[in-house]
């Protein structure tokens, strides 16, 4: 049968979702967990890569096993194999062709701000400190040209290897919280350090760096050297993956 788990992280020790040669990463702990428990290797098929250091509250994968064990059943038998920064917090069975990349979802990530002189070190892992007042007000109003679908070159990794830009961003707010700020941004799929892109451009408008209204033009520009610098990776996290045919 082919599962599917949700699995949770804190990135920090990780170089990320794929597996790397010498480097940990959560796929890598993910199947030799898997191993443990059913003693054979098996592949298991992300739905979403993240960088090294960002962390996940709803990533996705799939695998395939033969085994009495329901699937429903199989997240708490991976937990006590996994380190014990990774959870898989559920488990399900999908049809055998279900494929996390080939289907159609919306991802949400969200990107936290610590404001303050003396960062509290319980957020020193999962936020990044900005030194300098945001204007709140200015940020809300670029996040707002970047609703809808746009060809989005311009906060793209110049490493990316793909061809078609065109995403869609379905809402993107940016939130007061204690200690700082939220910015959360749902859509049907990520270019290669978008998020953290569309992060350090909005930051830069909070510093007054960057104005308003350059956003459209910086979008229209398809060009990486245009938009804002890339955030730190460790104030990201994936929020939530869902796949449109399982609701």
């Amino acid at each position: 049968m082919r599962v599917l788990i949700y699995v949770s992280y804190d990135g920090t020790s990780y170089s990320g979702w794929q597996k790397q040669n010498n480097a940990p990463s959560i796929e890598e702990e993910l199947e030799k967990a898997i191993f443990d428990l059913f003693k054979e290797e098996i592949p298991v098929i992300g739905a979403s890569r993240t960088d090294a250091g960002v962390h996940s509250a709803g990533s996705a994968a799939v695998f395939d096993v033969e085994t009495r064990m329901p699937a429903e059943k199989i997240a708490f038998a991976l937990n006590p194999r996994l380190p014990e920064d990774i959870r898989v917090v559920k488990s399900m069975e999908v049809r055998p062709d279900f494929h996390p990349r080939h289907i159609d979802t919306i991802k949400t990530y969200c990107y936290r701000i610590y404001l303050g002189r003396i960062m509290d070190p319980r957020f020193r892992l999962y936020m990044h400190q900005v030194h300098v007042p945001l204007d709140v007000g200015k940020m809300r109003a670029a996040a707002a040209y970047f609703v809808g679908e746009h060809d989005f070159k311009s906060f793209s990794s110049t490493a990316t290897q793909v061809t078609d830009f065109v995403r869609t961003i379905y809402s993107l707010d940016v939130s007061e919280i204690k200690n700082g700020l939220e910015i959360r941004v749902t859509g049907n799929g990520f270019l290669y350090n978008m998020v953290r892109i569309i992060a350090g451009t909005l930051i830069d408008v909070g510093r007054g760096q960057i104005e308003v209204s350059s956003i459209p033009k910086i979008i229209e520009a398809k060009n990486r050297e245009a938009a804002g610098p890339t955030a730190p990776a460790k104030g990201l996290a994936l929020e939530e993956i869902r796949f449109l045919e399982l609701e």
